[in-house]
């Protein structure tokens, strides 16, 4: 074995890579996997939140909006998306020295264009979607389940006047 063999060259990370990955598979940690290796104990707790987010989505299609257990989850993978997109936005938002200097500190320094601008884009409208959806849904399965209760808690033959605002 040569000692030219073993010197490798450190491998560049790419900043518009990084950020679709963010975008497309953030919520599998493809982008923590991707700048870190497979090591990374963040971008696996990503998988676990994205995995009961979607079976919460599977049990509301299988048993209706009337699972508390769906109620619980499905909000889960819209935080676990919020934040997918909001690492794109970050990563893709981070000047390119600054880029350079973390993750590419050997080599020429590198001007990533249009790329990532146009992950940041269309990653705030999809993560500003799921995250207001997400609030929206949280809000009226709260509000529904404090009127179940309401309901419940009322002596049988009484009539409670919901007046709407």
């Amino acid at each position: 074995m040569s000692a030219a063999a073993d010197t490798t060259a450190p491998t560049r990370r790419s900043k518009t890579l990084a950020a679709w990955l963010a975008f497309l598979g953030g919520t599998l940690g493809l982008h923590r996997f991707y700048l870190h290796g497979l090591r990374d104990a963040w971008g696996w707790v990503l998988v676990l939140p994205t995995l009961l987010g979607l079976v919460g989505v599977d049990r509301m299609y299988t048993l209706g909006q009337n699972d508390p257990v769906a109620w619980l989850l499905v909000p889960i993978l819209g935080i676990t998306i919020s934040i997918a997109m909001l690492s794109a936005i970050v990563i893709a938002l981070t000047p390119d020295e600054k880029w350079d200097i973390r993750f590419n500190p050997a080599g020429p320094p590198s001007a990533t264009g249009w790329g990532p601008v146009l992950a940041a884009i269309v990653s705030m409208l999809i993560g500003g979607a799921a995250l207001m959806g997400t609030i929206a849904f949280g809000g009226q399965k709260f509000f529904e389940w404090q009127l179940e209760d309401k309901v419940a808690s009322t002596t049988p033959g009484t009539q409670i006047n919901i007046v709407w605002r």
